[in-house]
């Protein structure tokens, strides 16, 4: 019989009871070294912590720095106006999700319900403009133009709008209708985003939930020094919410100003030209479609030939920023980025990519003189230049005869740059080259040009243009050789004949793609920024600069200056002979180039232009109007998608630029009186310590009294109103006729 102690445990029981104790001790041990550690060790931080629960925040916003032109004037600033927002967050408290509070307020606002609560919803991948793309948590705003009555009702019946405030407060203004627009150029704004607001936490630029962000242009580049930095006050609250103490307050701390070298009256001749150049382009007859050009859309630059400062940015289609302040509408959305819309959103100047024409052939013109082949040589110009059974044809079948590289620049002579072209083709080796053997000098000139990158312009999104060298073909033949060798028929269409050559031999240099090259066609991409760039270094002998619309940026008080300086990017690869041939070359385009039917009567004497035509062949569409100019000063290049030739379509245009730069009248006579800017703008304009402007003229802030009406019932927390802004500043026989476009034979199939 086995033995049984008293207490009637077996030994096994007692194991476990001890092992049970050892784990309740455990326990114990560990939660009391936690309370140690949480009330003795971090007793004082978890107690400020704590602390910090009743401390309530009250942003005030800062007010944003204003964009400025040359002189001064305002293109982005500020005003005061009524702002409705509504609080999601207490909406959502509401059985019904807020429908009847919202539908409450537009009856009072005079908009339709739809409208207010698109407004209010959260932005995501299945959810259309116009939505709410900010921190849910922060007020949202329904209108920045309610009335000064509308906001009393809002307010004095509090208990009827729960969740909705109606504050004066600082919002963006940009230039009224019938001035300088610059919209692509300044950009717009939008509310700061969770994910943004999460990745700039640990920057020296945080973001505050009520901030608002650049989303592109000026406004976007240089949001960090416009933004300034919004006041926090901190209130010491009870349990029930109720202010018992203030704990700490930051004062708001305005955003710099941008002062750019925009000049807001040259800018406004700037887009009346090109809307009018494309206006005159539209009644323009097409004699080889049968219709007339469309000249959907198009861009012009004014840079300063000595800095690479510009002084007009414009691009057509355009739109009014305004629409963006205060959320923008679903009608104005779709108008803007709609499938019919032509896209304004696009700016051109920098986004917009086409051939590039005969305006290249100084490019070409530069790689022939570095492969040794002579200025002064004879040239053949002749009607037409034949390659396996293929016929490139001279402009109207001219032939000028041997001619020298800057007469075949004055009459634009295809022939001469085909035969060039194509003899260098020929001594790299044809279509197999040897490795090593292809010398390239006509691709190596468009890089050392600053062509196929970008030029570094302080803009967001610019798009680098191409240069289709070998390395290029081979990159674009290895993504799209099945889509040919699928699409191709050796006896097909023009388009399916191409996808076969390519199929086969897309990734080599061919013949005809050197030929097309060395006059601004085939595969070659440039956009109006690249163009100014080149040409600005052709008249200042030969120093390409980066470039540039910031010119300074001053702090609200104006004590502050930060210059920005011009950049230097490059030198041309063109020695000082060859560019002043170019130069004596480009100013004959002028007298009597391809540019003289425009430009007759034009004071040569006084003031020298040099200009190059280009006419560029788009495959399924119009051809592009290409011009690009330059004087001693400035630099003006204009394009025009599908409207006809380069002077055809924008030789006036681009000449009535130059006649309000310099004040030359109709009669040819030059009024310096009336001159906008004979010599580029020099200094900046003074800021004083008040945050006002010294600048040409002033106007009184339109919305100035919109405080005054609610200051009396203001419930700010804060205890302030939203500082309105200061007083803002308003602000032969060929070369005369149109020349026709340029027909097919660009594309080689061999």
């Amino acid at each position: 019989m086995t033995n049984i102690p008293e207490t009637g445990r077996t030994p096994r029981v007692q194991i476990r009871l001890v092992v049970i104790q050892i784990l309740v001790l455990s326990l114990l041990g560990t939660l009391g070294g936690r309370l140690w550690y949480l009330q003795i060790r971090e007793g004082a931080a978890y107690a400020k912590e704590a602390s910090g629960n009743h401390v309530q925040q009250v942003v005030q916003p800062a007010v944003r720095g204003s964009i400025l032109d040359a002189r001064g004037v305002p293109l982005a600033d500020n005003e005061t106006r009524l702002v409705v927002s509504a609080s999601r967050t207490d909406l959502l408290k509401m059985k019904d999700d807020g429908k009847a509070v919202l539908t409450k307020l537009a009856g009072v606002l005079g908009m339709k319900p739809t409208d207010v609560m698109q407004r209010v919803r959260l932005c995501d991948a299945k959810t259309p403009q116009p939505c709410w793309n900010g921190s849910p948590y922060q007020p949202i705003p329904i209108t920045d133009e309610a009335t000064p009555r509308q906001a009393m009702q809002i307010r004095e019946r509090s208990e009827d709008f729960p969740g909705i405030t109606a504050e004066p407060m600082a919002v963006r203004r940009y230039p009224a209708p019938g001035k300088a627009n610059t919209a692509q150029v300044l950009g717009y704004l939008s509310p700061v985003t969770d994910a943004e607001i999460t990745k700039a936490q640990h920057t020296d630029s945080p973001y505050l939930r009520s901030d608002q962000v650049g989303r592109s242009g000026l406004e976007r580049q240089y949001d960090k020094e416009l933004r300034g930095k919004a006041g926090v006050t901190r209130y010491e609250v009870d349990n029930l919410g109720r202010v018992i103490g203030k704990a700490k307050s930051d004062p708001a701390q305005p955003g710099s100003n941008l002062v750019t070298s925009i000049d807001s009256r040259v800018q406004r001749v700037a887009e009346y030209e090109l809307h009018s150049a494309m206006k005159t382009a539209r009644k323009q007859y097409d004699s080889i479609t049968g219709e007339n050009y469309k000249a959907d859309s198009g861009a012009v630059v004014v840079m300063e030939a000595k800095t690479g400062r510009i002084v007009a940015m414009a691009s057509a289609p355009t739109y009014d920023p305004n629409v963006w302040v205060g959320g923008i509408s679903a009608k104005d959305y779709r108008q803007l980025t709609g499938k019919g819309s032509d896209y304004p959103l696009l700016n051109r100047a920098i986004q917009g990519q086409s051939a590039p024409g005969s305006t290249f052939k100084v490019v070409s013109t530069a790689a022939a003189v570095e492969a040794g082949y002579p200025w002064d040589g004879g040239y053949p110009c002749t009607s037409s230049y034949s390659v396996g059974g293929q016929v490139f044809k001279n402009f109207e079948g001219e032939s000028f005869g041997p001619i020298s590289l800057g007469r075949a620049l004055e009459v634009s002579c295809d022939t001469v740059f085909y035969g060039l072209a194509d003899r260098e083709w020929k001594k790299d080796g044809g279509l197999n080259p040897k490795k090593g053997q292809p010398k390239d000098y006509f691709y190596k000139a468009a890089h050392q040009f600053g062509l196929g990158k970008q030029t570094g312009i302080d803009l967001p999104n610019e798009v680098s243009g191409r240069v289709p060298d070998r390395q290029w073909k081979q990159d674009y033949w290895k993504a799209n050789k099945d889509a040919w060798c699928k699409s191709g028929k050796k006896n097909g269409t023009y388009v399916e004949k191409i996808a076969y050559e390519n199929c086969r031999e897309g990734n080599k240099m061919r013949e005809g793609d050197s030929i097309n090259y060395s006059i601004g066609q085939g595969d070659t991409l440039l956009t109006p920024i690249q163009e100014a760039m080149i040409y600005g270094a052709l008249a200042n002998g030969g120093t390409e600069y980066v470039p540039t619309i910031g010119k300074a940026i001053i702090s609200a008080d104006g004590k502050t200056v930060q210059p920005i300086k011009p950049q230097v990017k490059a030198k041309l690869p063109v020695s000082k002979a060859t560019l002043k041939g170019m130069d004596k070359a480009l100013a004959g385009v002028i007298t009597r180039g391809t540019a003289n039917w425009k430009f007759q009567g034009w004071p040569q004497d006084k003031i020298t232009l040099h200009a190059k035509t280009g006419t560029a062949e788009v495959y399924g569409k119009q051809t592009t109007s290409w011009l690009a100019t330059y004087s001693k000063d400035y630099t003006v290049v204009m394009t025009i998608a599908q409207a006809g030739t380069g002077s055809g379509a924008s030789g006036k245009a681009v000449r009535d630029i130059y006649s309000a730069l310099y004040g030359v009248q109709s009669d040819g006579s030059v009024d310096k009186k009336k001159a906008l800017l004979p010599t580029p703008q020099k200094g900046l304009p003074k800021v004083r310590t008040d945050g006002t402007i010294d600048s040409p003229k002033v106007a009184k802030d339109p919305a100035k009294e919109v405080a005054k009406a609610l200051e009396k019932g203001a419930t700010n927390p804060g205890g302030t109103l939203p500082a309105a802004t200061t007083a803002s500043p308003a602000a032969t026989n060929r070369n005369t006729r149109r020349r026709p476009r340029r027909r097919g034979n660009r594309r080689m199939l061999t």
